[in-house]
């Protein structure tokens, strides 16, 4: 059963459609990315879903009921949110910010305190440190993290992401990701996510959905829709480095070959065992290699090939 269905949803602003003919479903435990260019209707889908907006044609249901026979302050509530710039409640310390939606669930106190604890841990951050922190006092990665850690405490069906990491820098946004992804291997969330960012979208996505003028014109993998664009449309937006998209999904430690015990690191060229192997390509590129050391800290795992990578990127778009 899906978590999340849309069956031919329309929406009109002043006669003129946000979303066509929308059909798709979130299966649960999977991470679904809606992409496409600037007003293609990204996040008019994303506010049809806790009743923000209301489709002129078509039904939407969550958990097998539609929609519309929830009321919408109940439907919210059994949702999880994080968005760009996170909105956390400046005057409420961390361990606040985060019980807001189990407070509103009328949790008893003693697993509202339990889940604050276990929710900071998920996404990396120790309780005892930031317990009792305001929001004035973390950095924007904190925050964002604590944002996440709010938009899980109430162990929702379904999250819901706008540009969760928009507002961060490209250091702390990678390492968000990363924690999303810890997170989603550890808990398994159905997940609805909107971004602009492609390569976000590939890394993070079990699904892509991409959507041109308010319309669904593809619905697959990111592998998939890499491979195959579906459309000239998509195959456009994609780029033409479509290929090399691809190896974000992929470490350095995924494709090496193992190396003994006991090389030195030393001066050798070297990237790190959870590089992505795009990232991985490009050090190769810069620094005229055919190969390089992948160490975990100082210790040697392995070595990567520049024909292994080349040989991934060709079998994906075979």
């Amino acid at each position: 059963m899906p978590v999340l269905q849309f069956e031919d949803v329309g929406v009109l602003y002043q006669g003129i459609p946000a979303v066509q003919n929308l059909s798709f479903a979130l299966q649960e435990g999977e991470v679904s990315v809606l992409v496409g260019p600037s007003g293609c209707g990204k996040s008019t889908t994303l506010r049809l879903v806790n009743r923000l907006l209301n489709p002129t044609t078509g039904k939407i249901f969550y958990q097998d009921q539609p929609l519309s026979q929830y009321e919408p302050e109940t439907l919210r509530r059994s949702m999880g949110y994080s968005i760009q710039g996170v909105g956390l409640f400046p005057h409420w310390t961390v361990a606040q910010n985060v019980a807001a939606v189990p407070q509103l669930l009328k949790w008893p106190a003693a697993r509202t305190q339990s889940r604050i604890d276990e929710v900071l841990d998920l996404v990396g951050l120790e309780p005892s440190r930031f317990r009792k922190k305001f929001p004035a006092e973390l950095s924007g990665g904190e925050a964002q993290r604590v944002g996440i850690a709010r938009a899980l405490a109430g162990d929702p069906p379904l999250l819901l992401m706008d540009e969760p990491f928009g507002a961060v820098d490209a250091l702390q946004r990678n390492r968000l990701q990363k924690v999303l992804l810890s997170i989603q291997k550890h808990v398994k969330k159905t997940i609805l996510l909107v971004t602009h960012d492609l390569d976000e979208a590939v890394l993070l996505s079990d699904r892509l959905l991409v959507l041109q003028q308010g319309r669904l014109v593809q619905h697959a993998s990111p592998s998939e829709v890499l491979r195959s664009p579906a459309t000239p449309f998509v195959q456009e937006f994609l780029g033409a480095d479509r290929a090399l998209k691809r190896l974000i999904r992929y470490r350095a430690q995924d494709v090496m070959e193992p190396l003994g015990a006991g090389v030195e690191v030393g001066s050798l060229d070297q990237v790190q065992h959870n590089t992505n192997l795009r990232d991985a390509f490009s050090l190769m590129v810069a620094l005229g290699k055919d190969s390089l050391y992948v160490v975990d800290g100082s210790q040697v795992l392995g070595q990567l090939y520049k024909k292994a990578i080349e040989k991934l990127a060709a079998e994906d778009q075979s």
